[in-house]
This record gives structure tokens, C-alpha cells and sequence, in this order.
């Protein structure tokens, strides 16, 4: 099992420096934000005394990267605190976009979205099961999101489709880029800008509490000493579980042996702690599998691919599913063929537009490429002529205007652009939709549903939102949405 949870040039990149603040195992976590000095001045001077602050953000991913440039331009005195080596967390992995309604950008191209309608796509995408105070939360938000990420450079005007979206709603780099490296790239240079004291490889061990209330945190340097940092608000964004098997086993045995695409600090540190000063959790069994993840290196294949206009092909040759449906349907039509998997085909048009697959699947040998069907077919090792006619099928229909037998109305793309690609797939552990009981001021509740006071969460960590699927898109909405929410109402308690 812990051989499949540490597998991937994108995991591997991720710890060694891909997508890094530019420090190294041993270095402040933001270079560029004051004068860096060593980790081991930092423990050899504050091994008691870490310092005091006004707010506390433990997690350098996208939620605390938002939170913490939100709170510094408020006037705190923040210290944000990260355990991996680089900062991104599982933001660095985000491929799809963000999902945001109301947008200037779909407003320029005449998509008329609403509040109701994300809220509604987003309740039943997680089957009913979300909190639709949580929801219309962060649909309201998420508008003001993108232009406030707009207003610092990072610009998501590239408008998709993802599964269970009922418009173009999710927004991306017009580059290409995956959203995730680019928001980290953007929001690491936000950081820096504003002179952020970031540690990295250091991880919270423990909430400290005085007289009922968050008093600071307990951690561990990157020596192995202990040190306290002192503080009067403290917001988790320390992200799900996906990485520990033995939190997936606990609450989805079914999941034991299954690849995930989760970066390996994604260990379930802040649920636990902060249950331990009594926070309550939601849905905590609440796991979503993706279906498109290339199983030697646990590699994720961005929905985007789907949702420019791939489609699913089994062993047998043939389409089996309409490929824009939720995450957790696609991925039981999958499980359900031979072998338990499928291909992801797609064509040179697809390809340009995603920088991604170059980068993950063409340089690294993993994907299929041929300039004819039938050669891609004997590359795949399906039967030629059930493959062949698949295809071909497919886009006659749609140059016909024929309906799609399997149900699909998006993205209808014809794969006519040689060469042709074909990527083997199967589901993998990709995002945990249950987490820290919260409420819309991102305040984490206790089992009777009084906030804690001082403390605030925000990202995977959290429950609520996604029910029991997230849809593709929503992620990246909720630590931009309610990582600056956490920060708002943690500014709020500091200076009351």
C-alpha cells in the first residue's frame, strides 16, 4: 500500500522542488519575504518561544495561501506553517479549473449562470447529502473570487465544461496551464510580495488552549525539537486524508489497496488535532475516487480531457458510459468493465489544449500516440475493428446531429485531429469530501455546534460542502471562497 501512495513524477515533483517557494529542506519557506535565515538558527533561538502572532495559518496549500494573503492585507501579523518541504499541497495537483457562477467571463460570452443553479448542480452532484447553507455559501463567493484573483494577475478566463455542471462554469488559465501550479505560482508570489514569514518543515503537533480558547500551537522543527508559537486565531487548511491508508481503510475499507492522487503529506493532521480540542466532524466517510488516473504513477488525468471532447473505451473496443457524468458514476461504469479500467482517447485539438498531458503522459512514455485509429487501436491492444468503428461512429453522429446512444449533450467534439491519443485509466483516490464541522464563517464547530473560539478552517479539510461527490471544478472554488472567508472572520475575533 505505501508503495502505491508515494508513486509519480508528480508526487516526486512535488518533493523535490517542482513547485517550490525556492527554499530548500532547510530554508524559510518564502525566499524573497524578509531575510531568509537558516532552520536551524530559527530552532536554535526559539525552541521554547516560536514567537507571537495574530493569526496562525497551518497549511501552505490554496486555502492557506488565500487566508493568509487575505489576513495580511487586513493589517495581522501572520506565520504561516507548512509540514512538506514545498508549499502547494494537493493545490499543485488541481487540473480542471475552478467552477464560479456570475462571472464577467461568462457575462463576456453570453453564459447566463446563476446562484440557484451552481448551488443546485452542486446538491445533487454530492447526492443531497451537502449543506446547502455551506453551498450557497460558497456559489455566492465565487464570482468575487475570481476577480479577486484577477486583480492580483492570476486570471482564470478560460471557460469549460465539467461533469455534473448544468453551463460553462469552471474557469481556467488561458495558457492551458493546470489551474492548480498556476494559482500556487500566483499566490506564492502574493506571499512573497507582502514579506510573509512562512516555515516549512514544520509540522503542528497540537492546538494549544488557554482559558477555553486557541492560545497558539505546538510543532516540530525541521531538527525533530519542539517549539510553540503563540497566537490568538489559528485557521486549519491542512487538507483531507487521501494519502493515509490507514484513515482510508478505517472509513472505506473498499479503498485499502487503491492508487490516490493525493500529494503524501495529505495525512489528515488537521482533522486530528483539532479534534482533539473537541472540533466535530461531517461526513467523514464521504471519499471520492476520479475516474481517470494512470495506475503505474498514481498520475491524474485532468477532467478537462473529458471535457474538451475524450471519451472512455474498454478492452472490448467500445464506449460504455457518457463521459460527462459525475466523477463517482463514471467511475462505477469503469469498475465495471474488463479489467476494471478504460482508455481515455482524444485527439491533437484536445492535446493543445491542455499543456498537461505533455508534461505527465507524452514525455513520460505513458500514453498511446498514432496517427490512425487503427494503428492507435493495435497500440492499445483492442480489436481494430470494434475500436474503428467506435470512433468513427461517434463523430459521424455528431456531424450528423445524430443523439448520442450513451446520453452525452457536451463537449460533443469529433476526434478528427491526427495523431491520436489513448491513455489507460482506472479510478483513484482523489479528494475527501467530509472533514472539520464548519460553519459559512468558516468557524470549526464542536459536537453541539458552538464555534470553538479561535479557531477556523477552511479547504479539505472541512466537511459539508460536497456531500457525498465533489464536482469537478469545486475544489478549487472552496479554498479560494472560503480560505479568504476563514481569514475575514479570523481578523474579525483578533481585532474585536
Amino acid at each position: 500500500m505505501a508503495s502505491k501512495h508515494n508513486v509519480g513524477v508528480s508526487r516526486r515533483g512535488f518533493l523535490t522542488g517542482a513547485l517550490t517557494f525556492g527554499m530548500g529542506a532547510a530554508a524559510l519557506g518564502l525566499t524573497g519575504c524578509g531575510s531568509p535565515r537558516s532552520f536551524e538558527a530559527e530552532a536554535a533561538e526559539n525552541i521554547i518561544d516560536g514567537g507571537e502572532y495574530d493569526i496562525i495559518v497551518v497549511g501552505a496549500g490554496g486555502a492557506g495561501m488565500a487566508a493568509t494573503v487575505g489576513a495580511v492585507d487586513q493589517g495581522a501579523k501572520v506565520l504561516l506553517l507548512e509540514k512538506m518541504p514545498v508549499a502547494g499541497g494537493n493545490t499543485c495537483f488541481a487540473e480542471g479549473g475552478m467552477n464560479a457562477c456570475c462571472t464577467k467571463f461568462q457575462k463576456a460570452v453570453g453564459i447566463e449562470d446563476s446562484v440557484d443553479l451552481m448551488s443546485a448542480d452542486t446538491y445533487a452532484g454530492g447526492h443531497e447529502k451537502g449543506n446547502m447553507e455551506l453551498i450557497r455559501h460558497m456559489c455566492a463567493g465565487s464570482s468575487d473570487a475570481i476577480d479577486w484573483l484577477d486583480s492580483m494577475g492570476i486570471t482564470l478566463s478560460k471557460l469549460g465544461t465539467s461533469g455534473g455542471a448544468s453551463v460553462k462554469r469552471i474557469h481556467r488559465p488561458e495558457s492551458g496551464e493546470a489551474v492548480g501550479k498556476y494559482i500556487v505560482k500566483g499566490m506564492t508570489e502574493q506571499c512573497r510580495q507582502r514579506g510573509v514569514a512562512a516555515v516549512c518543515n514544520t509540522k503542528v503537533e497540537e492546538i494549544l488552549m488557554q482559558d477555553g480558547k486557541v492560545a497558539g500551537v505546538r510543532a516540530t522543527n525541521p531538527n525533530g525539537l519542539p517549539i510553540k508559537y503563540a497566537c490568538r486565531a489559528l485557521i486549519v487548511a491542512t487538507g483531507g486524508f487521501g494519502a493515509n491508508s490507514e484513515m482510508l481503510a478505517q472509513y472505506r475499507p473498499e479503498l485499502r489497496d487503491a492508487v490516490t492522487t493525493n500529494q503524501p503529506g495529505t495525512q489528515g493532521d488537521g482533522i486530528k488535532f483539532a479534534q482533539a480540542v473537541g472540533a466535530d466532524t461531517v461526513d467523514i466517510d464521504q471519499i471520492q475516487v476520479h475516474p481517470t488516473v494512470e495506475q503505474t504513477t498514481a498520475t491524474l488525468l485532468s477532467e478537462n480531457i473529458r471535457g474538451d471532447g475524450a471519451i472512455l473505451v474498454n478492452t472490448d473496443g467500445v464506449r460504455f458510459t457518457n463521459e460527462l457524468l459525475t466523477r463517482d458514476r463514471v467511475s462505477e461504469a469503469e469498475w465495471a468493465q474488463p479489467g476494471r479500467g478504460a482508455f481515455a482517447v482524444f485527439d491533437q485539438s484536445v492535446h493543445d489544449n491542455n499543456l498537461s498531458v505533455e508534461e505527465k503522459f507524452v514525455s513520460r512514455g505513458l500514453i498511446h500516440v498514432a496517427d490512425t485509429f487503427e494503428e492507435l487501436a493495435q497500440k492499445m491492444g483492442v480489436p481494430t475493428d470494434a475500436f474503428v468503428n467506435t470512433v468513427t461512429s461517434y463523430n459521424d453522429n455528431i456531424a450528423n446531429g445524430v443523439e448520442d446512444p450513451l446520453g452525452r449533450t457536451k463537449s460533443l467534439n469529433p476526434l478528427a485531429k491526427s495523431p491520436f491519443y489513448a491513455l489507460p485509466v482506472a479510478p483513484g483516490v482523489h479528494h475527501c469530501m467530509g472533514g472539520l464541522r464548519v460553519n459559512v464563517k468558516a468557524e470549526v464547530l464542536d459536537a453541539s455546534g458552538n464555534p470553538i473560539p479561535g479557531l477556523f478552517a477552511a479547504g479539505e479539510v472541512t466537511g459539508g460542502i460536497h456531500g457525498g461527490n465533489r464536482l469537478g471544478g469545486n475544489a478549487v472554488c472552496d479554498i479560494n471562497v472560503n480560505g479568504r472567508q476563514a481569514q475575514e472572520t479570523a481578523c474579525a475575533y483578533v481585532f474585536a
